[in-house]
């Protein structure tokens, strides 16, 4: 049996409670929201009026959203601003809320954070010559989504 034949339809009703627990339990982006209603299969003018119930009754927040996926990623995963702003215009998120999320992340701890990372990759590098080392260390903390230049700062 396919996934399509197992995915269970909900009606536009059903849907909306569906939708209303599912944004309760953790912040969600309308983009995500979209695609859970089509794999309920919610599509058109049902899902557009179950979005704007969850909007309006405050379950889906766009910039709620924005703030807790950027500090939870800075603080949980350590990811860079530039990786976390890439996420979130994947995600479609407009560009007022992406300066408001990046607003969540302290500049201090942001610094902190790239001097860990890059104290705990040296140590781990088995190369011998230190260049090598601070540039494979600059490629994979580049490679997180931190600044280049912050990076080359903090190898200096």
């Amino acid at each position: 049996m396919d996934q399509e034949a197992k995915q269970k339809k909900f009606t536009p009703l059903q849907a909306k409670f569906k939708a209303e627990s599912y944004c309760a339990y953790q912040e969600r982006c309308q983009q995500e929201m979209r695609r859970k209603l089509s794999e309920w299969g919610v599509w058109g003018n049902d899902a557009e009026q179950i979005l704007y119930h969850l909007i309006s009754e405050n379950f889906l927040n766009e910039e709620r959203f924005a703030k807790a996926y950027a500090g939870g990623k800075f603080r949980t995963q350590h990811w860079g601003r530039t990786r976390i702003k890439r996420e979130l215009k994947f995600r479609e998120i407009s560009e007022y809320c992406i300066k408001q999320a990046m607003k969540e992340i302290d500049e201090d701890d942001y610094m902190k954070v790239i001097e860990f990372e890059a104290e705990k990759k040296m140590a781990q590098s088995k190369l011998k010559l230190e260049w090598q080392k601070k540039q494979k260390v600059a490629q994979y903390l580049i490679s997180r989504g931190f600044e280049s230049d912050l990076v080359w700062t903090v190898l200096k």
